[in-house]
């Protein structure tokens, strides 16, 4: 009798648990929207759909969005083709024979390229100084 009991009092709990209705099922679609100002928010075009608004300002709604909005680096805006596949394979050279540093085999040759170069890049700013003065 006393198991009987038991058993008719844990039914008793449990009776309301499975009598709840089983979950509804997720939406079948989620449609993301950008509204400017005062707009409305799109309204669903079904029951299965829910329609997420994200708000901004009448000001936002013609401008570049943000990611877009940065300058581009001065040091490569104005650069020609030249030079910046110069200076692509200037940084690639480290780590390659000839490349005058400690990375890679052959690291140590080429220290005297690299003396040359830097020589010759000075020499070319002298110049250009010196055609600039008046």
């Amino acid at each position: 009798m006393m198991r009987m009991g038991l058993a008719g009092l844990a039914l008793a709990i449990a009776a309301p648990a499975l009598a709840q209705d089983a979950p509804a099922d997720p939406p079948q679609r989620v449609r993301n929207a950008t509204v400017y100002g005062e707009e409305a928010c799109p309204k669903p075009d079904s029951d299965d759909e829910i329609v997420v608004c994200a708000r901004l300002g009448e000001n936002e709604r013609y401008r570049i969005p943000k990611r877009f909005r940065n300058p581009p680096d001065k040091s490569s805006a104005g650069a020609s083709w030249a030079v910046r596949a110069d200076s692509a394979m200037e940084e690639a050279r480290v780590g390659r024979p000839n490349s005058c540093s400690v990375v890679g085999t052959g690291g140590q040759t080429g220290c005297t390229q690299a003396m040359l170069r830097q020589w010759f890049a000075w020499r070319r700013d002298q110049q250009a100084q010196q055609r600039d003065i008046p």
